[in-house]
């Protein structure tokens, strides 16, 4: 799915552009101030910004261009100008404008521009495959949000402090925490794991902070806890919201003090591990409600990084694919391709259970699948159901070619103050043409 940025400060032209470029597999986005472009283009992906230069504000369609490029690297710039001068082209050129065309322009050119621009942006964007995909280890993603979250991770490995990676199950929580160690200086060291939802309240505490011999019934050894066995590395909380109250007490000290007191022990341990922590809770809720310390809230959010669900990234959908399928393939010992068609579906999928669930159902259609190729037929029937929504909801209400052009045709005769002739010579066609176009649209040229 392409997404495109259509910027001009007139909005009968932001519509006429969106229209005019709006296809089943591409995103129009418009934006009418400068100061909204400006955010746009640094919140969020785009592969072509298509720009005005005059936006009648103190910022003008190069200082987007420039935004633009600073933080969609990849992407291209189309820059449309009312006043085509060498000066503009040229500055528009070394900003690094993919083209250059000014109004009225040509339909036909500007859809044939903005096919060659889409097309660079894809191969540049596949020339930087493997930089875009490494990001921290097995994270996937080039949306803003994503984007965000390697920034946070790189800012979070080169410190000690404790994390809070907050986010809907499925959406990639450990593999954040591993990818923080990863690019630690703790990377050496062991990375410890446990699920605190997973594990009855009785045993938790001997698990986290371990045992004496003969501490309970069972407890024939003594016996090291996660933290000890973390030590020097890093330990992983998932589901931290679900520790029992009494366990979130010595978890705070453990963190205020870096000791552990092992269940039955006289005396602490000390530990150096570095805590990082998941939930897919509100736990500013569960404060509100008495179920989670506000303490430990704080002392494990030093820093917070919020993974976003799959239905606010839903161009990341094609790349989760590729890898699920290659991984999948390279498991069941064979070559399963995914129709267009197919891959359109899924990428118009809420996705509830996130990244996780894509996974399975693309290691689910592979095991069954009966032939080289999974087509849309193939699909469960919710996933069909899901792609035909969203063709209804692209073509619905979308003009018909023939009203373009017929819009088209006085929008340029209106540029050129009614003169045939110049209104003619702007669409690339011969008067008696233009005339035709006219009188089968229904335009009347008056005198």
């Amino acid at each position: 799915m392409h997404r495109i940025l259509i910027v001009d400060d007139d909005r009968e032209t932001c519509r006429f552009m969106a229209e005019l470029l709006t296809r089943p597999d591409r995103e129009v986005l418009t934006a009418t101030q400068a100061d909204d472009a400006l955010d746009r283009v640094q919140s969020d992906a785009f592969d072509l910004l298509v720009s005005d230069i005059n936006l009648n504000a103190r910022q003008s369609g190069l200082d987007v261009l420039k935004a633009f490029k600073s933080s969609n690297p990849e992407g291209q710039v189309l820059l449309i100008s009312g006043f085509g001068t060498l000066d503009t082209a040229i500055a528009a050129v070394r900003a690094g404008a993919f083209d250059y065309i000014s109004k009225p322009f040509n339909i036909a050119q500007v859809k044939e521009t903005v096919d060659r621009a889409l097309a660079q942006a894809a191969t540049t964007a596949n020339s930087h495959a493997a930089r875009r995909e490494a990001g921290p280890p097995e994270l996937i993603g080039r949306t803003a949000g994503m984007l965000e979250v390697y920034k946070q991770i790189a800012r979070a490995a080169d410190s000690g402090v404790p994390v809070l990676i907050t986010g809907e199950s499925g959406t990639g929580k450990e593999l954040v925490a591993r990818a923080i160690h990863a690019n630690s200086p703790r990377s050496s060291r062991p990375f410890v794991a446990i699920n605190c939802g997973a594990i009855p309240d009785t045993l938790l505490e001997s698990e986290l902070f371990g045992h004496t011999r003969g501490s309970f019934t069972g407890a024939v050894n003594d016996t090291k806890g996660l933290f000890e066995q973390a030590h020097g590395g890093t330990i992983f909380l998932d589901e931290v919201g679900e520790m029992p109250p009494a366990l979130q007490v010595k978890l705070l000290r453990t963190l205020e003090d870096g000791e552990v007191r092992p269940v039955g022990a006289a005396r602490s341990v000390r530990i150096d591990a570095r805590v990082i922590a998941a939930t897919n809770a509100d736990l500013e809720q569960a404060i509100s409600d008495q179920k989670f310390r506000q303490d430990l809230y704080y002392r494990l959010g030093v820093i917070v990084i919020r993974m976003p669900p799959l239905r606010d990234r839903p161009a990341d959908i094609a790349l989760l694919v590729e890898r699920f399928l290659q991984n999948a393939n390279d498991r069941a010992g064979r070559r399963v391709e995914l129709a267009e068609d197919a891959l359109a579906a899924l990428a118009a999928h809420d996705w509830p259970g996130n990244v996780r669930e894509l996974e399975n159902t693309v290691e689910r259609l592979v095991l069954f699948s009966r032939g080289s190729r999974l087509e849309l037929a193939d699909l469960p029937a919710a996933l069909r159901h899901g792609r035909a929504t969203l063709e209804t909801r692209l073509f619905t209400d979308l003009p018909s070619l023939d009203e373009l052009e017929r819009r088209y045709l006085v929008h340029v005769l209106e540029a050129v103050g009614g003169n045939r002739t110049r209104a003619a010579e702007v669409m690339g066609i011969d008067r008696r043409t233009f005339y035709r176009m006219a009188e089968r649209f229904g335009v009347d040229l008056k005198d």
